[in-house]
Formats: structure tokens, C-alpha cells, sequence
């Protein structure tokens, strides 16, 4: 399809178009990806649903098929993907909550068995479903491997390792030649978590979106939710245009929680960022693990992770992350723009093939934080009626799945699991700009640290490379910018 004959459902407005923004051709209006029109007038439904991202969308799936009668409603700020689900970079993966080590510490072995296999389950899930549903969204799996880059991060994962062994979990430790046999970037060695994928994230919504419109259920775009009211003992959803009356509400707006004061605690909003590659030659993609699905996270937080896409695109993420509250769009931009760039030099010192590579799409995401790392998943304040469901802190792919059904089958009359996570309310914070400054700070040095343990290996490692390759990225002459987040 020529691009003058397209048009894109996901605008810039400074956060980057994604790799994976869905376009449409203008004539096609029964495409489920044409905007719905907004809530006008008094509804009603037997369960409303706000947001239009994967959690949302799972759960009316989930709701559906075992429901299939029940009158269900969609309703979106924007579009369907337009958050975090379309703005993720495809890593399926198993994590909920902190690191191993420390889920031991705080729950106790058993909790921490019970919530890796969980996460795992998760990914197995979201499989699931897109098989089922015939989802085409790029689903390839393979091994997903954290690696250190330096002596204290191998130190890490070593105990780490020790972990997962003496709590019988199913991920191993590879040493730094096992993995560079699969994908040739420099580490010192790592774990491999065997049940994992890459995907197409956006495709998945679309998928999903495209399944409930053909099941019947009604959704409503560009329609912000003004007011949580109520009316003869039901929730009344009030938009600026209408209203819809229910039975049960579902909030499915993560990072975006804040201004509907629901009382589940704080669900800090952080933006994070991704870049794209244009096609890769073959030689390169095999160099970097195409053939095996395989994808490479730091073991040190928000440092550069990256994938491969079905047709051969670098995908990168990571970087400084943003917490834009109170932030102008201006500021926003040009915070954005030198993370970005950052980036972009990481790119060209992963690897020597990659120091020429031209980079074709920039864009940020939000996802939601909890102060304890870890999601949110339950009833508003204690009402049969209102629930909430996010905060998966960048674990979301597979654990919006997970969590959606989970609560979709207790709309239904079930039980929430017994995890940690399914609860009322994450811890609060109390609001005003102290707090904001104080959290500006905090997220400022795990910025610097993550920087500098990347550039540090990146020195280490130029100091190894062959000579007819130094010199040749910019980044390994001049001086590198170092943005801040304020």
C-alpha cells in the first residue's frame, strides 16, 4: 500500500510514532482500527471498561467467552494501543515484582516460587490467546537472556542464579561464550529464561479490538472519563459528552490513574523510551540472534535491552526514564530528544556491524510505577462494584493478560488468586510538588547509574575491539552527552 494512501491512528504529539503504529487505508471504514465514535447521550451496560490497551481488552475478551450474553462496553481516551500496549517494544517475558532474591526476602520461598510461575504462566497466556484468536502479530519465541556487562552485575546474577537453582525454577545460568554463540554482544555472562517471545504488541491489541467488535461488544474512542459517579446504588461513568450506567466498572488505565483519584495508591506514571532500526543485512540479524527469537536484557535497570523483529529490525529500549508530572510538553520534548540520541550511540557501540545502521523510528511510553514494584490488581476502596487493574512496572506484556482474566473471573463470581499483587491499593504518596522533587531525584540516580555502567562497559569493551573498528563511531571519539532527568 503506497503511504500516500494510508493514515496513522497513533499521532505525534512528541512521544515518537512506534515501530508498530497501526495504519489503515482511508476507504476501508469496516477496519476495526477506524475510530469508534465517543460515548454521547445516557448508556447502559452490564460492565464498562476504560482503557483500551491489553489489560482492558483481555479482560472483556476473557469476559466474552465466558459470558458470551453479557452487554459489554469499551471506552478509551483515546484509541485502542494508544498507551503503553502500543508503545512497548514486544519482550514476552516471565517477571512480576522485584528480582528473585528479593522476593524471597520479603515473601518467603514459597510466595516467591508461586509468583515466578505465575509470571511464567503469563507468558504462556498471552500465546494462548493470540494463537487461539488468530492473531497475526509477529509472535516468535525463544529465550530471553539477562546479562551483566560488568564484575558487579555478574556478581548479580550469580546469586541470582543460585536462587532460581535451590528454588528448583526452570532458569539457567549461561556463561559469556554460551551466549555470545547465540548473540554476539559483549556480556559476562547471564540467565536464560526459556519460556519467552517477541511480538508485534500493537498487532495484538488491534487482534483483540477486531475479536470483541466481531463478538458484539461496543467500544467507544476519544471519550476521557470526567467523573466516577453514581446513581440508584450502580456506578455512572460520566464523559464529556454522555454517560453510561453500570453494574461494574473496570479500570484498565494504569499509568494514567492519577487524576481519577480511584484511591488505589500510587501509580506513578514514567515514560520510557524505544528506538527502530531500518532491515538489518542477514549476516547482521544472525550475528544478533534473529535466527533463534532470542532478546537481551541488562542486568542493570534501564540500561539498553533490544530485540529483533520478523523482518529483521533492531528494536532498542531503555535509557533515562522520565517522570513527566509537572513537566511542560516543551520540557517533555526535549527530554525525550536527548534520550533518544543517547540512545541512538548506544546503538552503534553494541556492535560493529551496527555503527552505520540508520535508525527509523523514535518513540516514549508510558508505564505505570508502584512504589514496591509491584502491580495492583483488585476493588476500588473496598466496592463490590469498581475495580482496578495496573502498575505491572514495565512487566506488562505478559502480566496485563494474566491479571485481566483473573479479574474478568471475578466479575464472573470467582476468587482472586492469592498473590501479593491482588490487592486494594499499592503504597501512597502523599500529592504536591515536595514529593514530585523527591521522586525527580530518585529517578535522576538510577539514571546516572545505569549511564554509567553502560558507557564504562562500552569502554571496556572498545579497548577489546578489533582496530580496524575503533575510531569509526562518533561516540567513541568525542565526549558523551549525559541527559538528566529533572
Amino acid at each position: 500500500m503506497a503511504a500516500s494512501d494510508r493514515t496513522t491512528l497513533v499521532r505525534d504529539t512528541g512521544q515518537g510514532t512506534p515501530l508498530w503504529a497501526p495504519a489503515r487505508s482511508r476507504d476501508d471504514a469496516s477496519s476495526p482500527a477506524v475510530p469508534h465514535q465517543e460515548v454521547a447521550g445516557r448508556q447502559s451496560a452490564d460492565v464498562v471498561i476504560v482503557g483500551a490497551g491489553l489489560t482492558g481488552l483481555a479482560t472483556a475478551q476473557r469476559l466474552v467467552d465466558a459470558s458470551p450474553g453479557r452487554d459489554i462496553v469499551v471506552v478509551d481516551a483515546g484509541v485502542p494501543g494508544a498507551g503503553a500496549s502500543g508503545r512497548g517494544t514486544g519482550l514476552l517475558g516471565p517477571r512480576v515484582g522485584p528480582a528473585i532474591e528479593r522476593l524471597r526476602l520479603r515473601f518467603g520461598d514459597s510466595t516467591a516460587v508461586r509468583m515466578h510461575q505465575a509470571s511464567v504462566e503469563a507468558v504462556r497466556r498471552v500465546i494462548g490467546l493470540v494463537e487461539r484468536l488468530g492473531i497475526d502479530c509477529e509472535l516468535r519465541p525463544g529465550e530471553q537472556f539477562v546479562v551483566a556487562r560488568s564484575v558487579r552485575a555478574a556478581a548479580t546474577l550469580r546469586a541470582r542464579g543460585q536462587a532460581y537453582r535451590e528454588l528448583g525454577l526452570d532458569v539457567s545460568e549461561r556463561s559469556a561464550a554460551e551466549i555470545r554463540q547465540l548473540v554476539d554482544v559483549p556480556n559476562q555472562g547471564g540467565l536464560a529464561y526459556p519460556t519467552a517471545a517477541t511480538l508485534n504488541p500493537s498487532a495484538v491489541v488491534w487482534g483483540l479490538a477486531q475479536s470483541l467488535a466481531a463478538s458484539g461488544v461496543r467500544r467507544y474512542d476519544n471519550s476521557p472519563v470526567v467523573m466516577l459517579d453514581q446513581e440508584g446504588g450502580l456506578p455512572v461513568l460520566r464523559f464529556p459528552a454522555g454517560s453510561v450506567r453500570t453494574r461494574t466498572v473496570v479500570f484498565a488505565v494504569n499509568g494514567y490513574s492519577d487524576r481519577l483519584r480511584l484511591g488505589v495508591g500510587a501509580v506513578l506514571p514514567i515514560e520510557v523510551h524505544a528506538l527502530a532500526t531500518a532491515a538489518l543485512p542477514e549476516s547482521t540479524r544472525r550475528t544478533l540472534g534473529w535466527n533463534h527469537g532470542a532478546a537481551v536484557l541488562d542486568a542493570e535497570p534501564l540500561a539498553p535491552y533490544f530485540r529483533l523483529t520478523g523482518d529483521g529490525r533492531l528494536v532498542l529500549g531503555g535509557g533515562d526514564a522520565i517522570y513527566p508530572v509537572g513537566l511542560s510538553s516543551s520540557q517533555l520534548l526535549a527530554r525525550r530528544t536527548k534520550v533518544w540520541d543517547w540512545l541512538e550511540r548506544r546503538l552503534h557501540n553494541l556492535h560493529p556491524d551496527l555503527i552505520d545502521v540508520p535508525v527509523e523510528h523514535r518513540w516514549a511510553g508510558r508505564i505505570g510505577l508502584t512504589l514496591d514494584g509491584l502491580p495492583v490488581v483488585g476493588r476500588v476502596a473496598g466496592r463490590q462494584d469498581v475495580w482496578f487493574v495496573g502498575g505491572c512496572c514495565g512487566h506488562g506484556l505478559a502480566m496485563s493478560v494474566f491479571n485481566a482474566q483473573a479479574v474478568a473471573d471475578a466479575v464472573l463470581g470467582g476468587s482472586l488468586p492469592q498473590l501479593p499483587w491482588f490487592r486494594e491499593r499499592a503504597p501512597w504518596l502523599p500529592p504536591g510538588p515536595p514529593i514530585r522533587l523527591l521522586l525527580r531525584r530518585y529517578v535522576a540516580a538510577l539514571n546516572r547509574r545505569a549511564r554509567q555502567e553502560t558507557e564504562r562497559a562500552e569502554r571496556r569493551n572498545a579497548e577489546g575491539r578489533p582496530r580496524a573498528h575503533q575510531g569509526r563511531n562518533p561516540a567513541d571519539r568525542a565526549a558523551r552527552s549525559r541527559p538528566e532527568v529533572l
